[in-house]
């Protein structure tokens, strides 16, 4: 099926229209208070980035309440805590330092929006300052912030993503588990298969940090 596609600037303004002159100016380069004590509330991140080649990722990084620090006024940081080793974002900052990060906070529908530059650090007194339960980070991503600004509440409102009346239950899905399992090799048994689901909520349990 063939759908008729916007192929340039010009036809993409004329079905939306301008912005409004207050959209523009919100957008700022460094930290405010407001900005600040935002993140300092955040247990809940996605942080895009791209290869060289222009492959792309979203990652989800949550962690405790402040775990995204401010470093300067110009400068955000996020530990990177123990994941699947896949490490998709690290690989992409290496070749590209381009990134975006998009921060909510549980109960706000306004979301908090950073593009800058990134690096891994590997510092150990960096690294101190993301201890948490005893555990450091393997690295620290450190963001130059070259554009930030709060987004409205408009995607959250008609999403009533922390609208208890609206949330899902899990069961309407199977495990991760067994997701995974039909996807990799669909004739694993009942017995495999639940030996992956097991090994899942262990890694969930000690692996957090």
């Amino acid at each position: 099926m063939k759908y008729k596609m916007i192929e340039s600037m010009e036809e993409l303004r004329e079905l939306y229209g301008s912005p409004m002159d207050m959209v523009l100016k919100k957008q700022k380069s460094e930290l405010d208070k407001y900005s600040i004590k935002f993140l300092s509330l955040s247990v809940f991140s996605v942080l895009s980035t791209s290869s060289k080649d222009g492959k792309l990722d979203c990652s989800p990084r949550g962690d405790h309440q402040g775990f995204i620090q401010a470093l300067d006024a110009k400068t955000i940081a996020i530990p990177d805590r123990p994941g699947n080793n896949r490490l998709d974002s690290l690989s992409n900052i290496i070749e590209n330092p381009n990134v975006g990060v998009l921060s909510l906070v549980s109960g706000f529908s306004e979301c908090l929006r950073i593009n800058g530059t990134a690096k891994i650090s590997t510092d150990i007194d960096l690294i101190e300052k993301f201890k948490y339960k005893e555990k450091l980070p393997k690295s620290v991503i450190v963001i130059s912030i070259n554009e930030i600004y709060f987004h409205c509440a408009k995607a959250i409102t008609r999403s009533k993503l922390w609208d208890t009346e609206f949330q899902v239950n899990r069961k309407v899905m199977p495990s991760l588990g067994k997701i995974l399992m039909d996807q990799i090799d669909p004739s694993k048994s009942k017995e495999e298969v639940k030996k992956v689901e097991e090994l899942i909520e262990i890694r969930v349990k000690t692996t957090l940090y």
